[in-house]
């Protein structure tokens, strides 16, 4: 495979040319160069990664929650509005998003060997768990609301001491027991994205226009005179591309500020450190087989949103609780305290003095966290796990997530805790910001990338049919086709080892 050219200090070069250029190793870059290799074989697609190698940062197993997120347990996505109903309207897209990864995984599977689900996705219950009447009152009306919707038709509720005692077995010891109330879904997943990406890297190899070049960090952008992007890279290496996706983790946010397309004024970077308690004592991982997920403690982000998880990784079951989330002035483990000082820009400090000046009690909850102790984590472990013995859990970094800033359309700004594209008007680069529910609708957000600015006119037909082929339910609202769902469900469940 030919080599990036290197470009000699201060002399013109003819720069290394690519149809897609992306930037990013992770599970969202490593999909968006699936999809686009599955769908034409002839297009040049380049990839660059900063680090050694891909999935080392967000993707990486320890770094996430390890959920499939479907909209079944976590309590975030169904908010009670001021008319007292529930909003499900998010928890049924992100539903629909994860069964899109599901099934171009299955596809995957069915076509490749070396794609093994096994490695990657577990079944594994998800549990959402309050206490209190007003929470109980909530989840029982959330409960309800999801009910009606096919993609929900599997979900429980409980508020019987014994049954979520069955549920959920570490629970037992809590003397407020009866207090308690739970929905669950038994098809649930764990899912291993770092793996995900190793293994879709490992198909990629071996296609043809494909490369891939790690220990290659992107430090400028500009679009060049010909409407093309030139990307200097380090060791002086440029390389230019037709279209670039920026995919590269909380640094994503510096990146689309070098392109300076008018699309991404006005936004900016908080970065959320993240840390997990992990207890690898066999005796006490066996008796948990689910996700749990509480509510969020007043005044902190939603991914902080406690949840106790059994995770797999690599084969081996542990268990983690948390995320306990803290503030960190880093938007990438790898990278620099100054991340967070760099990105305030003359067009964003606006929204950045009007959003700490509103979210100030988050901001001085999150430097709080970041003085808790053993004990204090063990106390909120103990919420769920009211007999946890300290000694059998010790405490493991997570990744960093770089929540959104951002002006909306009445001039208000605030802080949005979820994943969001950024286009250019000439649709010629795509940049993906913030967190959750991220990877799981990892196929769904990169569809929407080539719908908008990669589909042309002379391919449209092509590329539609071979996506409806690799994902049955592409273009179709499976919550009007109750028959169909149950079908790609049932087929899917059975490749990937999750009946």
């Amino acid at each position: 495979k030919p080599k990036i050219n290197y470009m000699p200090k201060n002399k013109k070069a003819t720069p290394y040319e690519t149809d897609v250029l992306i930037i990013g190793a992770g599970i969202m870059g490593a999909t968006l160069a699936s999809l686009l290799k599955e769908m034409d074989v002839h297009l040049r697609v380049d990839l660059v990664e900063a680090l050694q190698s891909h999935a080392l940062e967000s993707s990486q197993a320890y770094n996430n929650a390890g959920t499939g997120h479907a909209g079944y347990c976590e309590l975030n996505y169904t908010p009670l509005l001021s008319n007292n109903k529930i909003d499900i309207q998010r928890a049924i897209k992100i539903n629909a998003g994860f069964e899109m990864s599901l099934q171009y995984w299955g596809y995957l599977s069915r076509k490749y060997r070396i794609f093994a689900p096994k490695r990657f996705i577990r079944k594994v219950p998800h549990i959402s768990l309050v206490d209190g009447e007003k929470n109980i009152t909530y989840l029982k009306k959330r409960y309800l609301a999801l009910k009606n919707n096919p993609l929900f038709k599997a979900i429980e509720f409980s508020s019987n001491p014994k049954t979520i005692k069955k549920w959920i077995p570490l629970l037992e010891g809590n003397n407020s027991f009866k207090h308690y109330a739970a929905t669950k879904v038994d098809t649930g997943t764990d899912v291993n994205f770092g793996e995900i990406t190793s293994q879709l890297f490992s198909i990629l190899k071996k296609k043809k226009n494909f490369y891939l070049h790690t220990n290659h960090k992107a430090n400028d952008i500009e679009e060049s005179n010909d409407g093309l992007w030139l990307v200097k890279l380090n060791a002086n290496i440029y390389i230019k591309a037709k279209f670039i996706f920026i995919a590269a983790g909380g640094n994503s946010i510096k990146l689309l500020q070098k392109t300076k397309i008018y699309e991404q004024q006005s936004y900016a970077g908080f970065p959320v450190n993240g840390q997990w308690l992990v207890c690898k004592n066999p005796l006490i991982v066996k008796m948990h087989n689910a996700k749990v997920y509480g509510k969020a403690a007043i005044g902190s982000p939603p991914m902080s949103m406690p949840h106790l998880d059994l995770r797999i990784i690599n084969g081996k079951k542990i268990l983690m609780f948390g995320p306990f989330a803290s503030f960190t002035p880093k938007f990438l483990i790898s990278g620099s305290f100054f991340d967070f000082i760099f990105s305030i820009k003359f067009h964003n400090i606006k929204t950045l003095c009007a959003v700490l000046l509103k979210e100030w009690p988050l901001l001085i909850y999150l430097i709080r966290q970041n003085f808790k102790t053993h004990k204090h984590r063990m106390a909120d472990l103990k919420k769920f796990y009211p007999n946890a013995n300290a000694k059998d859990w010790h405490l493991e970094n997570a990744g960093i997530r770089v929540q959104i800033m951002k002006k909306f359309l009445n001039n208000d700004r605030k802080l949005e805790f979820g994943t969001e594209i950024i286009f250019s008007k000439k649709g010629h680069l795509a940049a993906l910001l913030g967190a959750s529910p991220g990877a799981s609708i990892s196929v769904q957000s990169m569809i929407e990338i080539i719908e908008t600015c990669l589909i042309k006119k002379g391919n449209a037909s092509d590329w539609k049919k071979k996506l409806k082929k690799m994902i049955p339910s592409y273009g179709i609202d499976l919550t009007k086709n109750p028959t169909l769902l149950r079908k790609i469900r049932f087929q899917n469940q059975k490749i990937l080892g999750i009946n």
